[in-house]
């Protein structure tokens, strides 16, 4: 595993781990860490051996949201600042994001989990978005995407009160995929994340891209849809689903990239 600016990133498989560790902070994020997520999905993005990211924090919590000191010390003024290369590069990924979420989810710890394709909670954990508290406005399109993933007045109670959900009531949401008890966290989303590292990564990639297009008529997503259909259709991937369905044995998609 190798650690730079307290985050901590390793292969395992398929799947690259990206570990907030800076425990001792509750992970708080410095702009030095930033720009150590910022360059961990840019690997995973730029490298055809990673097919998923899996993203969580060190000891018990994932993140506390931003380390103050060092925010208002440099504070991020610009696009080019390391927050931001961090946020575009999570926000547009085309490898499937996975986050395993144990104790603590503040601010962007938060916001970044709309981002994720799939998010595991431990049952400790909990999640805030307390910007206004702070005189700030949320970030990372949150404002936009959290309304619509948990409804309007659960998220303005959020944003406008920093009230907080525990795991149970993220989960009932729609913000929580599933949550697990604390010590069986990181080897579920773990498995999870191999699960889907062995899936078909043409296909998965396609489907997360569909999936991230903005609301459109539906006759324009069928059509859409049948383009990528058809393209999968002469892919060699679905030949050796074929090929592995005819002979009974598991698809072997290990030598696609």
């Amino acid at each position: 595993m190798s650690a730079t600016d307290h985050v901590a990133v390793d292969a395992e498989g398929a799947v690259l781990r990206v570990v907030m560790n800076r425990p001792e902070k509750k992970n708080a994020l410095t702009h030095a860490m930033y720009a150590g997520l910022d360059a961990a999905l840019r690997r995973a993005e730029s490298d055809p051996a990673v097919r998923v990211v899996l993203i969580t924090g060190a000891g018990g919590a994932f993140t506390s949201g931003n380390d103050l000191g060092d925010f208002m010390a440099t504070p991020p003024t610009d696009l080019d600042a390391p927050v931001f290369r961090f946020l575009d590069a999570i926000s547009s990924a085309t490898k499937p994001v996975v986050a395993a979420v144990n104790g603590l989810a503040v601010g962007i710890g938060t916001t970044m989990l709309l981002h994720c394709d799939l998010v595991y909670a431990a049952t400790s954990a909990t999640f805030t978005a307390p910007f206004v508290n702070l005189a700030l406005v949320p970030e990372a399109a949150s404002s936009m995407l959290l309304p619509s993933r948990i409804g309007h007045a659960k998220a303005a109670e959020m944003f406008l009160l920093g009230s907080r959900l525990d795991a149970t009531q993220a989960e009932a949401a729609g913000l929580v995929t599933a949550v697990f008890d604390d010590a069986a966290l990181a080897a579920e989303a773990m498995k999870r994340a191999q699960t889907l590292a062995s899936r078909a990564p043409g296909a998965v990639r396609a489907t997360k891209a569909l999936m991230k297009r903005g609301a459109e008529p539906v006759a324009d997503r069928m059509c859409v849809e049948a383009e990528q259909f058809a393209a999968r259709l002469r892919s060699p991937e679905l030949m050796e689903a074929i090929q592995a369905f005819m002979q009974k044995r598991a698809p072997d998609f290990s030598k696609f990239g």
